[in-house]
């Protein structure tokens, strides 16, 4: 059961959906495991549970539930009638991923991990291997945002790597797209796939540790917009994310509305997802 609410919107032609989903938790298998760049490693999952997953929205979020590090135990949630519940015991390690592609008819979801600190996520997916077991809750809902504006902004880290493949995936042909994207050098380079015509410019910080720098900032500063209506989205370190809004809003002149920009991690705190809007 799905239920559609259009959200504000300046104009009705570009009226933003929010999408609800039933609340679903699923056990899934690692179907294969590849490392796509140095700090890049991509986990395909499957599993009969995985049937009737949805995922609309270019940045959706799931919440990954991790097996106990020492027992190789899988603990996740059942949903009742006052919501999700939890057997007794301690709760899992979890955080938030987009998954960067759903592939109904193969029967795959493939995951995205950055490498950088070394948590738990990082671990289990550096030692992961076929046949683990990966707990994957949600999506709870999705944002759609509509294609049919002048050209499209996209800024972010190596968090935002999969909802910006999703989205320049989903752009059709003759929209026009500006990415800005934030790794350590040039051999963290991935490809996109695309029908849009797409302006790309990675941002290298070299040796400088993730979120640290102003390398996104300093990068739209010099970046000349093209003309038109666009919808800017960003995501990336809390503080950076919010600063990249202040500049388009304030800066650039765009449109509030049409900006969405999240904070998706902060030094030292886990499961962050901040929302920066008027």
């Amino acid at each position: 059961m799905t239920d559609l609410s259009p959200s504000s919107s300046p104009t009705p032609d570009r009226l933003p959906r929010r999408v609800r989903h039933e609340l679903r938790f699923r056990k899934l298998e690692v179907r294969a495991v590849q490392r796509v760049a140095p700090h890049l490693i991509r986990i395909t999952l499957g599993g009969e549970e995985l049937a009737g997953f949805t995922s609309p929205g270019f940045d959706d979020h799931a919440k990954i539930f991790f097996p106990d590090a020492k027992t190789g135990a899988l603990t996740v949630p059942t949903v009742g009638p006052d919501g999700p519940s939890w057997p007794e015991g301690p709760k899992p390690t979890m955080r938030d991923y987009t998954p960067r592609r759903h592939d109904a008819a193969a029967g795959t979801l493939e995951l995205d991990f950055a490498l950088h600190e070394a948590g738990p996520a990082t671990r289990w997916a550096e030692e992961a291997k076929v046949g683990d077991r990966l707990g994957v809750g949600g999506p709870r809902g999705s944002f759609i945002v509509p294609t049919d504006f002048d050209w499209h902004l996209l800024v972010g880290d190596e968090t935002a790597l999969p909802a910006i493949w999703r989205r320049l995936a989903e752009l059709p042909a003759g929209a026009r797209a500006v990415v800005l994207a934030e790794i350590d050098g040039a051999a963290d380079e991935i490809p996109f796939e695309t029908r849009a015509s797409l302006d790309l410019r990675w941002v290298h910080r070299g040796d400088g540790e993730p979120g640290i720098g102003s390398g996104l900032l300093d990068a739209l500063r010099k970046l000349s917009l093209p003309a038109g209506d666009f919808h800017a989205w960003v995501a990336c370190k809390s503080v950076a994310a919010k600063a990249l809004r202040a500049h388009l809003v304030g800066e650039r002149g765009a449109n509030p509305k049409w900006v969405r920009a999240s904070g998706y991690w902060r030094r030292g705190a886990v499961a962050t997802h901040d929302t920066y809007e008027d």
